[in-house]
Order: C-alpha cells, then structure tokens, then sequence
C-alpha cells in the first residue's frame, strides 16, 4: 500500500499519507533514543535536510551525540578532534582518511561536519573495516575469529520482508542473476554483508544509546539500511535499543510507501 497525495510539501506521515507538522515531528524525534537520518551519498540537498533536522532536534535537546556510516570506529579518536576544534578542515579530511574510507566529494558533508565542530558536538564512526563485510559475507559470522570481528555481535537473522527488499532494490529476478528469489540460498551471502553493516551501525549506537542516562544519537545513514525499519533499525531492536525513529527526504511528487518511515519530508523543487 502507498500513499498517493505527492501534492504536499514538507513532513508527511507514511502510515496515513497527511501531513504533519515540523514541530511535532522534531518534538517526537528529541525524545527517542535514536534518529536516523537517511540519504542518498551523492546528493548534497539530502545532507542540507540532514543538517536542518539536527540543528532543530539540537535546539530541543543539547545532550546529543552524531553517528557516521562515512567513517570506521577505528577513527573516533579523529572525529573527536574535529569535534573539539583542533583540526583544520584540511587536516581533518587527511587524518579521517576520507579518500579511501569513504570517497564522495567532502563539501557534501562539510555543513554536517563543521555543525559538530561550532558545537563541540561529539561524532562517532559508525561502521566496521570493509573486509570484515567480505569475510561474513563469504563465510558467516561464526567463520570469522572472535578478535577479528571488532567487538560486534551477530545479527539478528534477515526477516523475509528484508529478504524481499533486498532482492529487489538490487534488479529482482533476471535472467543473468543467480539467485532467483529472496529466499534463494545464492543470495545468502549478499544478505549477510549487508546485515554486518547493519549491524555494525546498530552496536556502535546501541554503545551510546545503552549507556546510563544517554544522549540522543542521531545516525547519518544511506536509506537502504533504514526502510521500513529494516536494516539498523531492526538490529537496534534486537540490541535493546527501542523506539528508534527513522527520518527520510523524498523528492516533491513521490509517491510514499506506506510505512517506509516515521516521517517523510518533501524536499523542495530544485530550481
């Protein structure tokens, strides 16, 4: 079921398809333990709209801490430099190693990374070394040594409508693909590298979120790992981390899928 009323600008529910208003949106995000902020890599209003919810939700609440898929755990000590001001921008982009790491234009995230530094806002890397992703995709958790896998847990398994979404957001059935459904066993492995990204996220913010008295971590995170509460949030979930609330940007005139998120924002009509 979708919703079909793409005439509306700004927040729309995607459980009703009405609009709602930015105050009670922001307001509901402030009070959860989590809010993940979804985008596309490549497009800079995806990151402004990033940028407007955290400086809103930051408004109402001053105890907050910022999670970046862009960046591995291992750099933290980096972003917290950044974050306390004592690294130029230059210097910053070379000891977080962006250009391997991670490798899209840096002005893309700049606003987002220079609104941690004004604020002396503390931000975390979010995700684990690429080869760890290889190595449970090929040969499952229990394949890889427990000091190889930085400190995550196994995932939660795949639930069929996961399955489902992942199979279809990578072309659905072809001729030339191997796997022929979402439960087909030859798409096991592309299930589990992407649950160990998934899961990555949701341990590193589970880290904060669980701690006594926690701030509120907002996650900066490619939309795939966050629809319809798959992905990251499902692992949350299963970590203990409740009431995580997913936020997404569309363009003016799509349609919304039902449930695809807590809320959904109408960005504006380019010029």
């Amino acid at each position: 079921m979708s919703n079909n009323n793409t005439n509306i600008t700004g927040w729309v529910s995607p459980k009703t398809g009405e609009p709602i208003a930015a105050t009670e949106v922001i307001a509901d995000a402030a009070k959860a333990p989590a809010v993940l902020l979804g985008e596309q890599h490549d497009r800079a209003d995806n990151h402004l709209w990033q940028l407007a919810v955290s400086e809103q939700i930051f408004a109402l609440r001053r105890d907050i801490v910022m999670g970046f898929e862009m960046f591995p755990a291992r750099l933290d000590p980096v972003l917290e430099e950044w974050s306390q001001g004592k690294l130029s921008e230059d210097e910053f982009l070379e000891k977080a190693e962006w250009k391997t790491v991670w490798g899209f234009d840096p002005e893309l995230y700049m606003p987002l990374f220079r609104f941690c530094k004004e604020n002396q806002i503390l931000m975390i890397g979010l995700n684990c070394r690429r080869a760890l992703v290889s190595e449970v995709g090929a040969d499952t958790w229990e394949g890889v040594p427990m000091e190889n896998r930085e400190g995550l847990t196994p995932a939660c398994p795949a639930s069929p409508a996961y399955r489902e979404y992942l199979f279809q957001i990578t072309g659905g059935v072809r001729e030339t693909r191997k796997a022929q459904s979402a439960d087909d066993p030859n798409f096991d492995r592309f299930v589990r590298a992407q649950q160990t990204w998934d899961r990555a996220f949701a341990c590193r913010i589970a880290d904060v979120a669980l701690q006594p008295n926690p701030p509120l971590v907002i996650g900066i995170i490619g939309r795939g790992h966050l629809e319809y509460h798959h992905g990251a949030p499902f692992q949350l979930e299963d970590l203990g981390v409740k009431d995580t609330h997913v936020l997404l940007p569309t363009d003016h005139g799509q349609t919304v899928q039902r449930d695809v998120a807590d809320a959904v924002f109408y960005l504006p009509v380019s010029a």
